[in-house]
C-alpha cells in the first residue's frame, strides 16, 4: 500500500572548490545537508553536481542524498537521487529512492518525492511503500 507524507525541511547548500579536472565556472559541486520534519524526520547528507547554461533559467543537476532518521515511525537510512533540469525558467524534477537502498526498518523502501519552494520555505511530498515487516520482498 502506497503511503503519501508531507513535511517541511531546511537546506544548506556549501560550494566546493573546483578541481583541476572541472576548472569551467558553470560546472559545480555542492555538499548537501537537510533536516527534515513531519511524517518524515530525519537528516540527509549528499552531494550535488550542476550546470549552468548562458541562458537565463537554464541549467541542470543531479544529486546523491543519504537519509537517516524515522519515516513513520519506523528507523533507518536510505538514498534519494535527484534528477533535475531548468528550462528557462519551468523546473522538471525527478527524486527517487535508490533501489535496495533502505536499512534497518526501512528495508524494501521504494517512492519517489516532490520538492516545493514556496516562501522561501521548502516542503516535501513523499508517495513510499515498505513492506509489512520492513523485509525486502
Amino acid at each position: 500500500m502506497k503511503i503519501s507524507a508531507n513535511g517541511a525541511f531546511e537546506v544548506k547548500l556549501t560550494p566546493q572548490t573546483a578541481d583541476s579536472q572541472t576548472e569551467d565556472a558553470s560546472v559545480g559541486r555542492l555538499l548537501i545537508t537537510k533536516q527534515f520534519h513531519g511524517h518524515l524526520e530525519a537528516v540527509s547528507k549528499g552531494q550535488m553536481l550542476t550546470a549552468m547554461t548562458e541562458i537565463k533559467g537554464s541549467a541542470g543537476y543531479v544529486a546523491i542524498e543519504r537519509v537517516k532518521g524515522t519515516l513513520g515511525g519506523r528507523e533507518g537510512t536510505f538514498a534519494l537521487q535527484h534528477t533535475g533540469t531548468m528550462t528557462r525558467g519551468v523546473p522538471q524534477l525527478s527524486v527517487t529512492v535508490v533501489p535496495d537502498s533502505g536499512t534497518g526498518d526501512l528495508t524494501g523502501l521504494s517512492g519517489s518525492m516532490t520538492i516545493e519552494i514556496a516562501g522561501g520555505k521548502h516542503s516535501y511530498h513523499f508517495e513510499y511503500v515498505l513492506p509489512a515487516g520492513g523485509d525486502a520482498e
